[in-house]
């Protein structure tokens, strides 16, 4: 008899303007998901309500802008109320909310201690907490059979968390986390959470236990949120975010081996408009070449900016090898000779250099020939002379803008010089590439480290899925059980301030 499968799904979905048009969007996609038959679909960090990227909320050191606070103040708006409190260290009633037990709360119809009903089985608004959100959820769960994880900016108090939600459609919501340590600038605008989040959830699907919890972003670069997870008997690991870049998966398959479970990752695919294009360059003083230092930020907004300008006014290309340096990040430049002019060749063969673009948008020096001033591929010296001297000519000043973005790893228009065999003129070909803020890659990996779906890249629409055996977690800990034995429990020892980490069952 074949193993019992269950069917793992994760999309790459963007926030929509407003709050009710992403419910409306999740919900489009949860029926798209019952119609492919899946049991567990997870959707990205922040989905809803919206992740910040590329702003700064007018904030310096020690400074705020007013145009600043009123981006704060949409955003906030833009956040939803599930009823929860604050609690202590930002981690909410816990089970207390989950059961609908906090004053002013009402179950749905149907179940046990329900005060307040509607006829089918909503709660009524006089009687619920928070802004209806929650019930949403719920009742989207419910209508599709869909067991729902999906992130979402959730505001307690005065204060924003990034959090996840677990909604099964027997029993509503089951859990919920809030991020422990919210990323770099996040921690402007999103509150620190209680470790208590932390606990993993259980649900039985088909007769199969699934034991799951959530590491939000860069928390699962944290070694002992990881630990904390698996010693609760997890066999399902959730790990929305809102990183795209490559070295997201390795980290993935890292987790799925570590913790002999299967890894589902979702992240936003965010489409953008084309960008500007690159200023003119600057004028240069004293015939140095400029580069422009790095920007190096969190998570979601590590953007690499390079450019690479050679002045207009450098002296003419001289015989014999140019020296060259080596940038941080590990761009070559040629620079120029210091051979005076008057001491060149005039005779004989002389080599110089040349460049080209590759596909990519970098400048690849070249070294050609050039034998008594008839040269195949190269320019002679006379022509090299009359092209210095001609405005717009390769000799002229060459810029080259490239970026390296972990959130857009296409490369921008890229302009590409190529020779003609019949003719020394440069012909200049530029290309367009779609754009992403946001490049997606949600992905789905097995407890042995094999991507069974994805990287879902530049799809902001689609949904990926694997059909997966829950027994292949329990084969892995054959050789490695990170919690168990093979932890040397009886050497190390580990806790969790405020966290439960008793194992859940089989």
């Amino acid at each position: 008899m074949a193993p019992a499968r269950i069917r793992l799904g994760t999309a790459s979905p963007g926030t929509q303007a407003t709050t009710p048009e992403t419910l409306a969007q999740l919900a489009q996609i949860a029926q798209r998901a019952a119609a492919k038959k899946i049991d567990i679909l997870l959707l990205p960090e922040a989905y809803i309500g919206g992740y910040p990227r590329g702003t700064a909320f007018g904030c310096l050191m020690g400074s705020r802008s007013n145009e600043g606070r009123d981006e704060y103040l949409r955003y906030f708006q833009s956040a939803v109320d599930l009823g929860d409190t604050i609690g202590e260290g930002g981690g909410g009633a816990g089970l207390v909310w989950v059961r609908r037990e906090l004053g002013g709360d009402a179950r749905p119809s149907g179940a046990n201690g329900a005060t307040k009903e509607t006829e089918n089985g909503e709660v009524n608004a006089s009687a619920r907490r928070g802004d209806g959100t929650r019930e949403e959820l719920e009742k989207i769960a419910r209508e599709t059979g869909v067991f729902l994880i999906t992130g979402l900016i959730e505001k307690a108090g005065g204060s924003m968390y990034c959090a996840a939600v677990y909604v099964c459609p027997k029993l509503g919501i089951i859990g919920k986390r809030r991020k422990v340590m919210p990323t770099g600038t996040e921690r402007l605008v999103w509150a620190q959470s209680s470790p208590s989040t932390l606990r993993a959830v259980s649900t039985t699907i088909r007769g199969i236990r699934v034991n799951l919890a959530a590491a939000i972003c860069w928390e699962s670069y944290m070694p002992l949120v990881r630990q904390s997870l698996y010693a609760q008997n997890i066999n399902l690991y959730l790990a929305p975010t809102a990183d795209g870049r490559d070295t997201w998966l390795s980290l993935l398959r890292t987790i799925a081996i570590e913790g002999r479970c299967f890894v589902v990752s979702a992240n936003m695919c965010v489409r953008s408009s084309p960008p500007p294009p690159p200023p003119p360059p600057p004028q240069l003083a004293n015939n140095e070449n400029a580069i422009s230092p790095s920007v190096d930020d969190e998570d979601d907004d590590d953007n690499e900016s390079h450019v690479v300008v050679i002045p207009q006014d450098l002296p003419a290309p001289v015989a014999g090898r140019r020296g060259s340096c080596v940038t941080e990040e590990g761009f070559e430049i040629a620079l120029p000779s210091s051979t005076p002019r008057h001491s060149r060749p005039t005779s004989g063969i002389s080599k110089r250099r040349q460049s080209v673009f590759d596909e990519d948008g970098n400048e690849i020096v070249l070294c050609g020939t050039v034998a008594n001033g008839t040269g195949t591929g190269t320019e002679t010296a006379q022509q090299q002379q009359q092209q210095q001297q001609q405005p717009g000519s390769r000799r002229s000043a060459t810029y080259q803008w490239m970026t390296n973005s972990h959130n857009n790893q296409q490369k921008p228009p890229a302009t590409k010089q190529t020779l003609s065999s019949s003719s020394t003129a440069t012909k200049t070909k530029t290309t367009t590439t779609p754009e992403f803020v946001s490049r997606g890659g949600s992905s789905i990996v097995s407890p042995f480290g094999d991507v069974l779906a994805g990287p879902q890249w530049q799809d902001d629409e689609g949904i990926i899925c694997a059909d997966v055996d829950f027994e292949d977690c329990i084969r892995g800990r054959l050789d490695l059980d990170t919690a168990g034995s093979y932890s040397r429990n009886d050497t190390f020892k580990f806790s969790v301030e405020g966290l439960d980490l008793s194992p859940l069952p089989y």
